[in-house]
Parts: structure tokens; C-alpha cells; sequence
């Protein structure tokens, strides 16, 4: 499907396949531009950091994680955040300190600005993580806020925090992109807010987990979730979330910047 619709780049924010390398592949045949950051369940069970390996050896460049992307002729550039992040501030599980070694919340600031720093300066600069940032409210229905346990609380990342507040002193950072913290709230409390833009700061936030991506809706048609971005003049100028049909129709938009 992703083909078919034909947009310039995909980034995938995690949370592929438990471990196993059956998505990974898939991503890996991929053609067009693709930048991919693994989530907390992407780690797998082998605490001996095998099964997270296997997937970062086989997505090559592709991979993102605490690093960056950049492709010739496309007029964006991604730096990917800490990989395999749970939220709740900062902590690596076993496996990522086997495959990456014990990283400092100081170490991981320093490693995400540096490798903004390697970007070009005059591009659009998206911020590639699993977990978004700590600062985007605590209430249960914010974009990073806690919803599994009756207190809210603001579960995003605090490196990712820092190396924003870092990164913007010297450059822009036009969007911050990521998943983790399903759309749909636990206990029946609604719908998460998923888009958020500080106009101070020109920053956009856009937390793309809808879970399951793919589902059926009232009529009974199958559908596939994408988050939507475009941007024009250097300048972000659409976001919204759309829901495709198997004949790569677009069945539902929610607009979300236009």
C-alpha cells in the first residue's frame, strides 16, 4: 500500500513485531526514502540484546535510532531519539545497554544534537522518536500523558526534551514525530490529543500511534492508518491522519494543520 500512495518518504515511529524481524524485513525491501526509530516492545525478550541486533543489522541506514536520516533530493532531514524508549522520563531496558552500553540521560542529549548537527541546516528538520518529549502536558488526554493508571502523570522522555531545547538553540526544529502512547485512552476516557503546535518555539508535535493501524469501520471496509505530513517552502503546512481503503482509496481524513 505504501507504494501506491506515493509519498516522498515514510517514517515508522516502532513497535513493529516483538522482537521478531518480519516487519523489519518488509521495511527493508522498501524503495522509497524510509527512516525507522524501533519502540520498547521492538527490544524482544532476549535480554542479551540478540533479537534487537538482528533488527537494527537488517534495517541498515534505514535506522534512525540515536542517529540520523538523510536522502538525496528530498528536502527533509530526520535525527532519530533514543531507540526502544518506554517513556516515563529516561531508562534503557538490559537490551538496549547490550547492543548500545549504559548511555546517560547526558550521554543520549549529546548524542541526539550531534547528530543534528550533521544535518543541513537549511532543511526541514524532523525529530524521529518512539516516546515523544517530556513538556507536552500531564493531563491523561495529552500526547504524552499517562493513561494506564488512575493519576496522569507526563510520560514522555526528558532526553528528548533537553536535546529539542539543545537542538532549537541552533537551529530549527520544525517537527517532532512519534507514537507509543495509543491514540485511543484506556478505561473508556476518550481519544488522546494527538497534534500540537507552539507557535513560541515553531515547533509541531504529532503523535501518529493509532492502534490497531488497521481495522474495520461501521460499514464493514477494511482500513489502513497513516499520519500525514507535507511540507512546502521548507515550511510545515499540512498534518492530518487518514484511513485507506485495500484499493488504496482514501476513505477517512482528519485534518489536523491545513
Amino acid at each position: 500500500m505504501v507504494h501506491a500512495l506515493n509519498p516522498d518518504a515514510i517514517l515508522f515511529v516502532g513497535d513493529l513485531d516483538d522482537g521478531q524481524i518480519r516487519i523489519a524485513k518488509i521495511i527493508n525491501d522498501l524503495s522509497i526514502p524510509t527512516g525507522i526509530i524501533l519502540g520498547n516492545h521492538d527490544k524482544g525478550i532476549d535480554t542479551s540484546g540478540h533479537q534487537l541486533k538482528s533488527q537494527l543489522d537488517l534495517l541498515g541506514d534505514k535506522d534512525c535510532g540515536w542517529g540520523n536520516c538523510s536522502w538525496e533530493n528530498l528536502l527533509i532531514s530526520v535525527v532519530g531519539a533514543r531507540p526502544c524508549s518506554a517513556g516515563g522520563g529516561y531508562y534503557l531496558s538490559e537490551q538496549v545497554k547490550s547492543v548500545y552500553g549504559h548511555i546517560s540521560i547526558e550521554e543520549s542529549v549529546d548524542i541526539i544534537v550531534n547528530a543534528s548537527r550533521k544535518l543541513p541546516s537549511k532543511l526541514p528538520l524532523i525529530i524521529l522518536a518512539h516516546s515523544g518529549p517530556t513538556g507536552l502536558g500531564s493531563e491523561v488526554s495529552s500526547l504524552c500523558g499517562r493513561d494506564w493508571k488512575a493519576s496522569s502523570i507526563d510520560w514522555g522522555d526528558k532526553d528528548l526534551e533537553l536535546s529539542i531545547d539543545k537542538i532549537k538553540k541552533e537551529r530549527s526544529v520544525d517537527l517532532v514525530v512519534f507514537g507509543h502512547m495509543h491514540h485511543e485512552l484506556r478505561r473508556g476516557r476518550g481519544i488522546r490529543d494527538t497534534f500540537y503546535i507552539d507557535s513560541t518555539r515553531g515547533i509541531a508535535y504529532l503523535n501518529a500511534a493509532c492502534v490497531p493501524r488497521k481495522g474495520i469501520d461501521s460499514n464493514g471496509t477494511l482500513l489502513t492508518h497513516f499520519s500525514w505530513v507535507e511540507f512546502f517552502n521548507g515550511k510545515l503546512m499540512h498534518a492530518s491522519h487518514r484511513w485507506y481503503r485495500d484499493d488504496f482509496s482514501l476513505a477517512y481524513k482528519e485534518d489536523l494543520l491545513n
